[in-house]
């Protein structure tokens, strides 16, 4: 429509449709903000967020294409975290890299004492990890300078969590320590029966841990003080997820067990009716579906409130990498080197990429874009490309 060209008639047509025009920009202002999605949250830590839940709030596109790869000396076991366009990563070369999540290069590189297992946690400003030497570290997000360390006393692979002023995470030395954010001072720490592989989950203001000591324990974050500690009579190597007040995490002895946080009490149990394989992997939980991957070369959905097999997918190799639900997808590793991609809802492959490398890092998804390493010292970044 072409614009009117008597003047006079324009500045009519504005008096008379100027507030109604603005009242409706107002309108649709108000309902988009309304309406609008949360903005993309990154993936600032192991599993996404603080439950360890797996689920990630940026969307992925359709059509996912390698945008680029980061090589490195030695293997990728550590996941990838993401904030504010940068990408963080340990590796068995005993460094932890930042790179630009838009093309791949190299911002800094921090050499640790020992070989980097463990997933990054940013919070703060900082870039907390541990390495193989027992050395837990704090590095400045930006610079890739050390702001403090504090030393265990033997291998932390656990990966931290963090809340308040406060970060967490277990070590081979059988403790769980909580150090003051600010600056690595030791807060407490709970002595357990067994190594503590997996990264210690927050529920309020509790702290959720599992290890090879074959119990849950569930602790006050303030002090470290035992709240409950529940047996479950099966070394665990993976990290539990919170969601709904359960706790849901599968063992050496081939089951997945959701567990009341605050009873104690064992919801139910799940075996696969297949194979009687350890589930080493870190399960993804929705309000409907837990995702596991497993040793027996499957992939695992299971009914979250029954705890009934919902359907499996055969991965053709071990999954220890832990599943990331991003909208209505699955996307995982596999030994063999595949990343997969599988509908939520009926468990099948609907993309796949071989990098001919064993992956046992988990992915990460963040600003439209899914990450993870290799065991031949590769980071993936796939996406949309323009």
């Amino acid at each position: 429509m072409k614009p009117p060209t008597d003047n006079r008639r324009c500045s009519a047509v504005s008096r008379a449709v100027l507030p109604a025009v603005l009242s409706g920009l107002l309108g649709a202002v108000v309902s988009a903000a309304t309406l609008a999605p949360e903005k993309p949250a990154g993936w600032p830590r192991f599993r996404g967020d603080a439950e360890l839940t797996g689920v990630a709030r940026d969307p992925l596109g359709d059509k996912l294409q390698p945008l680029w790869v980061f090589e490195v000396e030695d293997a990728i076991e550590s996941t990838a975290v993401v904030d504010h366009g940068t990408v963080y990563f340990g590796s068995l070369d005993g460094q932890l890299y930042a790179v630009n999540l838009d093309d791949g290069k190299l911002k800094w590189k921090y050499a640790a004492q020992d070989e980097v297992k463990s997933s990054p946690l940013v919070q703060q400003g900082m870039v907390l990890f541990g390495d193989a030497a027992g050395m837990f570290h704090a590095v400045d997000a930006e610079t890739g300078k050390e702001r403090w360390s504090f030393q265990a006393d033997a291998e932390i692979v656990s990966s931290a969590n963090a809340a308040k002023d406060r970060v967490l995470f277990g070590s081979h030395d059988q403790f769980l320590y909580c150090l003051a954010l600010s600056d690595g001072s030791l807060l407490w720490k709970v002595e357990t029966e067994g190594y503590v592989y997996g990264t210690p989950a927050l529920f309020g203001d509790r702290v959720v841990s599992v290890g090879c000591d074959g119990y849950l324990r569930v602790l006050k974050i303030d002090d470290g003080s035992v709240i409950r500690k529940i047996e479950i009579g099966a070394y665990v190597g993976a990290s539990p997820a919170i969601l709904s007040g359960r706790a849901y995490v599968g063992t050496f002895e081939n089951q997945v067990l959701a567990i009341d946080i605050e009873s104690g009490e064992l919801v139910w149990t799940y075996e696969s009716a297949e194979r009687k394989f350890p589930f080493i992997s870190s399960a993804a939980v929705t309000d409907k579906l837990l995702i596991v991957g497993g040793r027996d070369k499957l992939v695992h959905a299971i009914d979250r409130e029954t705890g009934e097999g919902r359907w499996t997918f055969q991965a053709g190799a071990r999954v220890d990498s832990s599943p990331v639900i991003s909208g209505g997808r699955v996307f995982v590793g596999t030994t063999s080197g595949a990343i997969l991609s599988l509908n939520l809802e009926s468990g099948e492959a609907d993309w796949k990429f071989d990098t001919g490398s064993p992956i046992t890092a988990s992915p990460s998804v963040a600003g439209g874009r899914l990450l993870i390493g290799t065991s031949d010292g590769q980071l993936y970044c796939f996406g949309e490309k323009p």
